[in-house]
């Protein structure tokens, strides 16, 4: 199993400093930040040329692109058709880069309705044609679970593979959005294992203590960290992936605050490649 990273806390770095760092750092593929105007790849200027020099940037230093990422919502009905065509722009992008994992968000829920409702009434008519347009060019489409977006629960994951259930449609599978909801992380990667297509690795840290004084109802008794500063088991969590199936890429997201941004990298990558 790999260990890469989002890029996105580089957002202002050029891709060569962030290919530079991740290549010395030993990380093996990073998850690359795309969309109109990316510092990292550009989708909507994205030339043949400027796509093969990528690659070969990515070559010359022993990296793999695990993804590109685009997290933005494609659900929302007033800006769903412009949405829609940035996406096929990333998928496009994707295809020129050689990599088949386009990571995107669930979107949210629809205003006046819950969840399911938005699932049903929504999400199957923004992904549907999107789906079949990535498959078309051997691209699987991944949803985070961030637990704001339509995907909160196992439940919502249910539902959403059931309104579009193309084979192309999967995961990019986020433990850390179940924990501080006391959701099952493990039970998850059991069910879901054929829609697990990439994950990210992130950790959550929770003040028991103070939410016995401030209740579940408030915030501030929880926070990500990065992999090994948290409650997940990442020997157990990660033999369980491999157990399932899963053999690619553990791709750090960095949203801890107690630690800088190569050096949450540097610290993410030692206690994972323990058990990758």
């Amino acid at each position: 199993m790999q260990v890469g990273f989002l890029t996105s806390p580089f957002g202002g770095e050029t891709l060569e400093y962030v290919v530079e760092f991740a290549s010395k750092a030993g990380f093996d593929a990073l998850e690359v930040a795309a969309g109109p105007g990316s510092k990292h790849v550009d989708t909507a200027n994205l030339t043949d040329a400027q796509a093969d020099r990528i690659r070969q940037l990515f070559a010359d230093h022993k990296l793999a692109i695990s993804s590109l990422a685009w997290y933005s919502d494609a659900v929302k009905p007033d800006t769903r058709e412009a949405q829609g065509k940035v996406f096929r722009q990333v998928v496009d992008a994707a295809s020129k880069l050689g990599t088949d994992v386009v990571c995107t968000l669930a979107g949210m829920p629809v205003d006046g309705k819950d969840r399911f409702k938005t699932i049903a009434e929504d999400c199957k008519p923004a992904f549907s044609p999107l789906v079949k347009y990535a498959a078309d060019k051997g691209i699987k489409v991944c949803l985070e679970n961030w637990f704001a977006t339509n995907i909160q629960s196992l439940p919502h994951f249910e539902a959403i593979f059931e309104a579009v259930p193309d084979a192309n449609f999967g995961l990019n599978y986020d433990p850390s959005h179940l924990v501080h909801q006391e959701v099952d992380y493990l039970k998850a990667v059991d069910v879901f294992k054929d829609r697990i297509f990439h994950t990210h690795a992130k950790d959550t840290e929770i003040r028991y203590d103070q939410r016995a004084w401030i209740g579940v109802l408030n915030s501030g008794w929880w926070r990500y960290v990065v992999p090994g500063y948290g409650l997940i088991n990442w020997g157990i969590y990660i033999a369980r992936l491999k157990r399932a199936g899963y053999d690619g890429v553990l791709s750090i997201e960095h949203e801890d605050g107690a630690l800088g941004r190569e050096q949450g990298m540097e610290k993410g990558l030692a206690h994972l490649k323990q058990f990758a």
